[in-house]
């Protein structure tokens, strides 16, 4: 069966916390409070929907967004413009069916028209190889690594987004007014559009 990427409903958000907390070592647990504030105030908040139910999720934060994260903030003290996948799950029993590459290759599409780069972290912790494997085959690179309060360590990792330039360059401040365009979360009306600064680094 195909794999459909929306946006998360509210009336989801139950779901949602389970696939989360049921992630294992690789994910931190959320509680309803925590959830409900991401889901309130993330920029992108998207579900991968396979066989009618929930099989993974992805949300994140543009550079500029209030956003109280440890990991986040270790980003932006270091580059100007980025977009931060805060977390990705993908229910174990979808895993290696390519929901997260689904997820990956959505989110990608939205930050590559807005931000210069992808960042994102990988918790330290035995059993997450399979997360650095992952990242890795998709084009991240480590750029350092935070330890969180909590003692947990993460490999931060980033990806410049090769289409920003031409985007840029293209259309400047604005971008065409098409629906596959707009915001993912049509709630959502002080998100940025194209950030004015350059990736780092080259593409290949």
């Amino acid at each position: 069966m195909s794999i459909a990427i929306r946006d998360v409903r509210e009336h989801e958000l139950d779901s949602v916390l389970a696939l989360n907390n049921a992630a294992g070592p690789a994910i931190l647990p959320l509680d309803a409070a925590k959830l409900r504030s991401l889901y309130e105030s993330a920029e992108y908040f998207r579900v991968a929907e396979r066989d009618g139910t929930i099989a993974g999720f992805l949300l994140g934060f543009g550079s500029g967004a209030a956003h109280q994260s440890d990991n986040f903030a270790w980003f932006r003290a270091r580059n100007t413009a980025f977009f931060y996948i805060d977390r990705i799950v993908v229910a174990s029993r979808r895993r290696g069916g390519g929901v997260g590459r689904a997820l990956y290759a959505d989110v990608q599409s939205y930050a590559e028209l807005r931000y210069p780069q992808l960042c994102c972290e990988v918790l330290l912790e035995p059993g997450t190889d399979h997360a650095l494997l992952f990242h890795g085959s998709f084009g991240f690179r480590e750029v350092g690594q935070n330890l969180m309060p909590g003692g947990h360590r993460a490999a931060m990792l980033m990806k410049d987004l090769c289409s920003y330039a031409w985007v840029r360059e293209t259309y400047g401040d604005a971008l065409p007014n098409a629906p596959w365009l707009l915001q993912p979360r049509a709630t959502l009306s002080d998100a940025p559009t194209i950030a004015a600064h350059r990736p780092t680094g080259t593409c290949a």
